[in-house]
């Protein structure tokens, strides 16, 4: 039996307009676990969702990312951004080095807010399932234009346990969204 080492930046690269996916181990690795880079650009949403069968594992490399992984309280159809638990848990604005550990059946989602893009380190059990979602998902985007089609995403999403709570949204933002404030004097 041989252990994968991989140099930084190595791996199988899926480049979309939404999100910058580099395969690190895999289940033709041998790998039980799916482990990815994902660089994640300003203004993505995954929109809020479950797994009924899948753990997830998010560890923020560079940059910022709201992440959601609770139960909120009630769950609205439109946005995850706002959401609260019973006991008090709402979303969180991670940095460098935080993480995230989602048990199976655990709502959660991840965007980015700020202007820079974000680089995570994703873990995801069982293999295959991401694997394929995200090859497939790079195709659908890829098809997709300036607009991508959400039934599309759902029957895809169907297919690899992913139950979407709040829609999927990428909208790339434009420098007037970052822009200072300005102050009456």
């Amino acid at each position: 039996m041989t252990g994968l080492i991989l140099p930084p930046g190595a791996g199988r690269k899926l480049v979309t307009k939404a999100q910058e996916v580099t395969f690190k181990a895999t289940k033709a690795d041998g790998s039980s676990v799916s482990i990815f880079e994902v660089v994640v650009p300003p203004g993505f949403d995954v929109g809020a969702h479950v797994h009924n069968d899948s753990q997830e594992f998010f560890y923020v490399l560079d940059g910022e990312l709201q992440l959601l992984g609770f139960e909120p309280e009630q769950r609205t159809g439109d946005t995850w951004h706002d959401w609260r638990s019973a006991t008090g848990d709402q979303v969180v604005t991670a940095t460098e080095g935080a993480c995230m550990f989602v048990p199976s059946g655990t709502p959660h989602a991840f965007r980015n807010a700020s202007s820079t893009p974000a680089r995570m380190l994703f873990q995801c059990y069982p293999s295959p399932y991401h694997e394929l979602y995200f090859e497939e998902i790079a195709e659908i985007w890829a098809a997709g234009g300036a607009a991508v089609d959400p039934a599309a995403v759902e029957q895809m999403r169907q297919r690899y346990d992913v139950h979407q709570l709040t829609p999927l949204r990428y909208q790339p933002p434009t420098d007037a969204d970052f822009q200072p404030t300005q102050r009456g004097a």
